[in-house]
């Protein structure tokens, strides 16, 4: 077998095939919901992944209100921020953050950036990701697919 005839194909911003996908987020766990969201942003399923380029998709996530968490997470699991200042630590529940405007939208979020790289490529990917609470979204002309994500790993 001639090894040097094999070439490795990497993907660039160009050869990228970036498809439009449709995830129901309604009674998905939290957590499993946004990993398998944060390795389609970033082309894991993709036979071309590269991990230096943006080749994953764009994902649309409906229905965001009705994610669910297992045990007491709403209300026992702690988010925190610092403000910068002395005495500036803040902390946020999940039951607290959805009862705020545009709630499911920050939560499901927060969620899926933390499973990005830490790099200026997650902020490029975590611009991909499009969440609606509700069952409609405005990316109808791109003709998006409806996928389901339990077919995942």
């Amino acid at each position: 077998m001639d090894t040097l005839s094999y070439k490795t194909i990497s993907a660039n911003k160009e050869t990228a095939k970036k498809e439009w996908v449709v995830v129901d987020a309604t009674d998905q766990v939290l957590g499993r919901l946004g990993s398998k969201v944060a390795k389609l942003l970033r082309g894991k399923y993709k036979p071309n992944f590269t991990p230096h380029v943006d080749c994953g998709d764009n994902v649309i996530i409906i229905n965001a209100d009705k994610v669910k968490l297992t045990g007491k997470k709403w209300t026992d699991r702690v988010y925190l921020r610092y403000t910068g200042y002395p005495g500036g630590q803040r902390e946020m529940t999940p039951a607290r953050l959805m009862s705020r405007p545009n709630g499911a939208d920050r939560l499901v979020r927060k969620v899926v950036k933390g499973m990005l790289p830490k790099n200026r490529l997650a902020n490029q990917l975590i611009g991909n990701l499009y969440i609606y609470a509700g069952s409609e979204h405005k990316h109808e002309a791109q003709q998006p697919k409806v996928i389901d994500i339990n077919l995942y790993k």
